[in-house]
Parts: structure tokens; sequence; C-alpha cells
């Protein structure tokens, strides 16, 4: 499907901010408020051309459902209501989920070249992004140098060049542990967060008095102190106590074992579960988000799915949909550790949601002109003309080309040149090197030329 929008429109940032709430799954976005299937199909600015009438029909249906209660919630207030409504977008969205994922089996097995491309990406953009959400100020370039080349570009924080090394050795210990059959370990998910901490360290803060304290931070232990978080609201949300903490572990571990035995669960269901009721509980005294997104991964790997990425950018909604969840479950830590599956039902949909576009993206790319695709910050760009992408080959291969050489190169005018240079260096695509009026650093990478 291809979509115009009007940049100068109010809309635009309406649409913008809901898209983003679901994770670049169009679909989802159109049924979600505060903009309803009459603004994403019926105004002029913002145009979605289907291939077929029957397309055009699901949506518009699906979207005056899902509308109509989310307005029922909204105007009574009742979670009953609620409760429909994001069921409603769940078994939409696993529909669309299952149909993309039956796409991506038909694909298999990849070729070597694709395998080791989307590989690449994906070790690139689950270690940006997951530590991203936590903190880690790396740049997306800086992050494929250190993790690729191990080399360091610019100026960068020691402690976020080690976290970033540490945390591509723990996915590479999910990855290894996914593909055998040994039942799920709390030693296991320790040694992960043994390997990312590295060490023990001390943290040191200061009181409102003046006086400063100091804690010790366990790699690979369980935490020796009370940890929670502070709500948007400004209320402590506590997470389960030093004490229960060991037990309710045990718990999550034999649940997630039993649940593979069963076989009543999807993976995703099971993913989302394990990630809710491990967080509820927050186990070590750092570390947590990045151990939950990793075992996300360790399930859906086991289980034969595409991996996904929870991306740093949509981080607000990220924590939003843990927030409903956490809304409908209660705040009894306890409660949270085994929480049911209907409770945590808005996280599911996130989850979902952002899996949908990722296997998007990875089809989009497995059958798409690559001659036309790029990489930039882990998503692709796909140009509707060659010219930029063959801009961005003679920078590649000359930095410093001036317009009248790329001119020459291309047989194309300096003006058109220098309009799609302007357009290139306004999204980021290209930038001058630091402190530089000459030159140029190509920030995308050809996805044809993403080799390991």
């Amino acid at each position: 499907m291809n979509f115009s929008l009007d940049d100068t429109s109010f809309e635009k940032a309406q649409i913008s901010a809901v898209t983003t709430h679901a994770g670049g799954n169009m679909v989802l976005a159109a049924r979600l408020p505060p903009v309803f299937p009459r603004e994403h199909y019926g105004q002029k600015k913002y145009r979605l051309k289907y291939c077929t009438t029957s397309w055009v029909v699901y949506c518009h249906v699906s979207g005056i459902i899902a509308a109509l209660l989310f307005c029922l919630y909204h105007f009574s207030g009742g979670i009953f209501a609620y409760q429909w409504y994001v069921s409603h977008l769940c078994i939409i969205n696993m529909a669309q989920l299952d149909k993309l994922y039956r796409q991506w089996l038909d694909l298999q097995p990849l070729s070597a070249d694709d395998e080791k491309r989307l590989k690449r990406k994906f070790m690139l953009d689950f270690n940006y992004n997951s530590n991203h959400i936590e903190g880690n100020t790396l740049t997306y370039g800086q992050t494929e140098v250190l993790l690729l080349l191990g080399e360091v570009i610019g100026s960068a924080k020691m402690k976020d060049l080690e976290e970033m090394k540490a945390h591509n050795i723990c996915l590479n210990i999910v990855e290894q542990e996914a593909d055998t059959d040994e039942p799920l370990t709390e030693t296991f998910i320790r040694q992960v967060h043994q390997v990312m901490l590295r060490e023990d360290y001390k943290v040191y803060r200061q009181l409102p008095g003046g006086e400063t304290t100091s804690y010790t931070v366990h790699a690979g232990r369980y935490k020796t102190r009370p940890n929670s978080v502070i709500t948007p609201t400004g209320e402590r949300f506590e997470y389960a106590s030093p004490e229960e903490t060991p037990a309710l572990m045990a718990d999550l571990v034999q649940w997630y074992n039993n649940a593979v035995a069963e076989g009543s669960l999807t993976p995703i269901q099971l993913a989302t579960l394990f990630h809710y009721r491990y967080i509820r509980i927050h186990p070590f005294e750092d570390g947590n988000g990045r151990i939950a997104r990793l075992m996300v991964n360790f399930i859906l790997r086991r289980h034969s799915w595409p991996m996904m990425v929870i991306r740093s950018k949509n981080k607000k909604a990220y924590l939003n949909a843990l927030g409903l969840a956490d809304a409908a479950t209660g705040p009894i830590p306890a409660d949270g550790a085994h929480a049911s599956l209907k409770s945590v039902a808005p996280f599911v949909e996130y989850i979902e949601s952002a899996l949908t576009a990722d296997i998007s993206s990875m089809l989009e790319f497995l059958s798409g002109d690559r001659e036309m695709m790029w990489w930039y910050e882990g998503e692709i760009v796909r140009f509707s003309t060659p010219t930029p992408a063959r801009i961005l080959r003679v920078l590649q291969s000359n930095p410093n080309a001036s317009l009248s050489a790329i001119s020459t190169t291309l047989g194309i005018s300096r003006s058109a040149i220098q309009k799609q240079m302007d357009n290139l260096a306004e999204k980021g695509y290209i930038s001058r090197p630091e402190g530089k009026k000459r030159g140029w650093i190509v920030n995308m990478t050809s996805v044809i030329s993403y080799e390991i």
C-alpha cells in the first residue's frame, strides 16, 4: 500500500502519534484513537491506496468496530467495553500476524546471503535499541562500527561502549541457548545477567539533606534491596521484595516450562506473559528491562518465530502498554508475577503490533527491489527513483566528490544533484564530517552490500 500525506497538515501530527503507538503498523493505526477511520480514509490530505476493494472494506469495518468500542469505554468509563476494545484489536492483529508469519515460512530456507544480511541487521537493531531505551548514548553508526569492526568513532563513554559489547555477547548466548531443547532455568537467566553487567559495582546517591549513600549492584545475583519506579502520576510502584524474589522467579521458570509442555499458549503469548511477569518481579538491581527483552527473543526463537526489536523511538508506547497492563493487574507484586493473559491484553496488543512491523520489514527486504532499498538506523528506506541511491554510492566511493564530479559521473544536471543532496542531508542520510565544510559521510547502508 502507498501513503501520501500533506507535510503541513494538522492531521499529520495526529496520524504520526497514533502510528508510533502502533509500532509502524498502519492498519492497526487506522483503528486506534484519536484518529478514527474517517480521518484515515476520508480526508484528501491522507490517502491510502489499496489494491483491492475487499481490503478497504475490511479496514473500514474493523476500524469502525474498534472506534465504537473505544467510544463506549470513553464515555461510559466501563472496563468491560475497554477489554472488548483491546480484545478486538488483539484478534485482528493476530490474524494479520499469522498471515505474515506464513509468508515468512514460505520463504524458508533463506539464501546464505539473505540470512547473513538479516542477522547483521537484527544484531545491530536489537543491541542499539534495547540499550538506548535504558539510556545508552552511542549512535547507531557508533554501534555498527563497534560491533562489526571493534573500533570507536567519535566521543563515547567507556561505560556505554562496554555495555554495548556485553549486551551483544548476551544476545549470542540467548540465541545459542534458544536453539537447544534444554528447559529454561533460573541459572541461565542469572548467567546472562552476569555477562551483561560483567561485575559488581557501587551506585552512589545524594540524599536531599546532602548526605551521600551507596549500594552495590550484583551481577548475576538477585536483588538485596527493594526496587520501585515512580509513575507519571508521581506514585511509587513497588516490585517484588528481595524476600519474595527467589520463590517468584522459581514460579516463573516453572510456569514457562509447563506452559511449553502443555502447548496451550502461542509463542507470542508466552513471550509477552514472561516479559510482563518478569518485569513485575524485577529480580535484579539493574538490567531488568534488557533481560526481559532478551527473554522475549529467546522464546520467539525457540519456537521458530523471527526475533523482534522494541525500538527506542517507541519507548513511550512500550511503557504505556506495560502501564495499562499494570492498571488491569493491580499493584500487588505477587499478582503481577502471576498475571493472566487477559489482564496483560494491552501489552499483548503492543508486542503483536511491533512484531508485525518487524516481519513486514523483513518481507519487504526479501521481496523488494534491493537496488532501491537502504538501511537507515535499522529501518528500510525505499527510494522511489534510482537517483538518490546512485548519489549515495558515488559518495561512498568518493566522500569528497564535488557536485560537478557527481553530475558528470551520473549524467544528471548539477541542480538536480543539489536538490537530491539537500533532501538526503535534511533527512540525515548524509552529513558533513564533524567540524568540516567539505566532504560527506553516508549514514545509510545499501541492503545489497550487507555482508558479514
